[in-house]
Order: C-alpha cells, then sequence, then structure tokens
C-alpha cells in the first residue's frame, strides 16, 4: 500500500502545483485591471457651471466668512493666527526648535491664506451681484 499512497501523495502535489499555476495568472488580471482608453465619448462643457455656482453661493460665502473670522480671532480661537503665533512663541521659549520651525512654517502659510480667503469675499460678492441681476431677466 505504500507505493499507492505516495502516489496519490505525488498526483495530489502535481494537481495542487498546477492550480496554483493556472490560478496565479488569472488571479492577477483580477487584482490590478488594465487601464482602460480614456472615453471620448464625452464633450467639453456647454456652459461654465454659473447656474451651480449661483445655486452654492450662500453655502461657500458662509464658508468664506466662516474662515476669516476664524483666521481673524485671538488665541482662544481654534485655527486663528493668534493661536499659533503664541505656539510659535511657546516652542521658542521652550528650545523645541523643530517644532518651531514647523509651526512657524504653518504660520507663514495660515497668513497668506487670509488676503486669499479675502479676495475671495470680494469675487464672491461680485457674483451675488451678478447672479441676483440674472434671476431678475
Amino acid at each position: 500500500m505504500l507505493p499507492n499512497r505516495r502516489t496519490a501523495a505525488a498526483i495530489g502535489t502535481l494537481a495542487l502545483a498546477g492550480a496554483l499555476i493556472c490560478a496565479a495568472p488569472a488571479q492577477a488580471e483580477s487584482a490590478s485591471p488594465a487601464p482602460a482608453a480614456p472615453k471620448t465619448t464625452k464633450s467639453a462643457p456647454k456652459g461654465d457651471g454659473a447656474k451651480a455656482i449661483c445655486k452654492r453661493l450662500p453655502k461657500t460665502e458662509t464658508r468664506v466668512s466662516t474662515a476669516i473670522n476664524r483666521l481673524k480671532g485671538d488665541a482662544t480661537v481654534l485655527g486663528s493666527v493668534a493661536r499659533l503665533e503664541q505656539r510659535v512663541t511657546n516652542a521658542q521659549t521652550a528650545g523645541h526648535t523643530e517644532v518651531h520651525t514647523y509651526l512657524n512654517d504653518r504660520l507663514t502659510f495660515r497668513k497668506s491664506l487670509l488676503p486669499t480667503l479675502q479676495k475671495r469675499q470680494d469675487d464672491l460678492k461680485a457674483v451675488s451681484t451678478w447672479c441676483s441681476a440674472q434671476e431678475s431677466k
């Protein structure tokens, strides 16, 4: 009976190996499909999306004004320039140079956000005027 068991084990091993070899390419194809060709049926936008911009305008204005108020807040307001300035000062006082550098870079970026958001707020006022004029037509 030993030859039969050995033969059966060898056949089983070969069958398993064959199944694994055959399954590997199929599994690789399903795991990472070939990139699809870009769709050419889409056309260029026909408008500028003004209707959608006018529809979202109140929420956008609220979001921008909230961000400006947060940035202009005092040191008790999370996300304010003043609070981050205080953290930079604290890091410098404590001698944490790496933390000071990191926070100072964040402060530089946060300070640059304020003029950008204020410009966006002015642009939104002009868009609001335009949207109001379009509604009356």
